[in-house]
């Protein structure tokens, strides 16, 4: 039974980024055939762990080593997405990234054939089956899990302003969901996903992680696929909200910001800061909002007194944490509206190759 543990919390602001990324063929299609790729050779020795087909075999995830602090994160994730880019490229493919790729088309895209994965489809069945997404998921080490607890249970309300900031997934299985991020959708169809209750300490976390491996639910802590959770193997908060991204800057820009969130917070339970009452329903209020608005969502406030656009969330967040990423995405084209722009004015094609991870 794999658990995490209180121990696991011992060191704060370390920097974790991991990545999901489609592997494509020459026209830039998603591909099954990628074995070889994954398993059947040396992977880079920049790429820590290795990598790793995620559900699918067109689907890969690669991660950044353990960061002491975000100073170091431009140079570790441009060394990785070039080892990857370049490994892709000596085995005949290439690497695309969004939240869902537009031509991946689940029912004619072969699983990954892991013990886990076969578990997750048996037991899962139809919304794992058809689960093509990619996300981005950023931790930050925490050195006390009781303040990993109240951190993550904070975040929840600026999750949803992440979510729709990185919108990038419009299309699904070959067609426009009306939706600015249907990766976000299609995921939580899956069962311990989307906007997690609040807990009222790591003992509390624990014991609900505890309960759902051994009734059953789950086979280890990874399967709890909430949008922000404390991890309680590697001693971090994660945040796994936002889509995908093609471009390293807005990839650094949601690092950053997380990174900075979490060391604000943190500052703010050790000062004795009250807990945010926030309600459920208005949380998930907020994700749809994220989901299907994107860039032009306005979200319900903590208090549930009124509403505030994301242009005012995201001023707010780089006021309070000095960060200067967030705005230059929110300044720019969103993935949603760039993807659907190129297909309208040029095409599939045309898209398939503006997805392509650049080295």
């Amino acid at each position: 039974m794999e658990l995490g543990s209180r121990d696991a919390f011992d060191r704060m602001g370390t920097l974790g980024i991991e990545e999901e990324f489609f592997i494509v063929d020459a026209e830039g299609r998603p591909t099954s055939g990628t074995d070889e790729l994954v398993y059947g050779s040396e992977p880079p020795a920049a790429i820590p762990g290795g990598l790793d087909h995620e559900l699918f075999k067109c689907t890969i995830e690669a991660q950044t080593p353990l960061l002491d602090d975000f100073t170091d994160a431009e140079g570790a994730l441009t060394t990785v997405r070039e080892a990857l880019v370049s490994h892709a490229a000596e085995h005949g493919y290439r690497i695309a990234s969004a939240g869902l790729h537009p031509d991946a088309r689940w029912r004619e895209l072969d699983h990954a054939q892991k013990p886990r994965y076969r578990s997750q489809l048996d037991r899962i069945q139809y919304p794992q089956h058809r689960n093509t997404t990619a996300g981005l998921h950023v931790h930050v080490g925490v050195d006390d899990a009781d303040k990993a607890v109240w951190i993550a249970n904070e975040l929840r309300w600026e999750c949803q302003v992440l979510l729709a900031l990185s919108a990038n997934s419009p299309f699904w299985n070959g067609f426009d969901t009306g939706l600015a991020s249907a990766r976000a959708k299609i995921f939580e169809n899956l069962p311990n996903t989307g906007v997690p209750s609040a807990f009222e300490d790591f003992a509390a976390f624990e014991r609900y992680e505890r309960r759902m491996v051994e009734y059953g639910s789950i086979e280890d802590r990874g399967e709890l696929w909430f949008d922000v959770r404390p991890h309680t193997g590697h001693g971090t908060v994660e945040v796994r909200a936002p889509d995908a991204q093609r471009d390293p800057e807005r990839t650094l820009a949601f690092a950053e910001c997380v990174h900075a969130l979490v060391i604000d917070l943190a500052e703010r339970f050790e000062d004795g800061e009250s807990s945010t009452t926030l309600r459920r329903e208005i949380l998930d209020e907020n994700k749809w909002r994220a989901i299907r608005r994107g860039h032009e969502a306005s979200f319900i406030t903590r208090d549930g007194e009124g509403t505030v656009p994301l242009a005012e969330a995201v001023d707010r967040l780089c006021d309070r944490l000095d960060l200067s990423g967030l705005g230059t995405i929110l300044d720019g084209e969103s993935g949603a509206d760039r993807q659907r722009r190129i297909h309208a004015a040029e095409g599939a094609t045309a898209l398939r190759e503006d997805l392509i991870v650049r080295p």
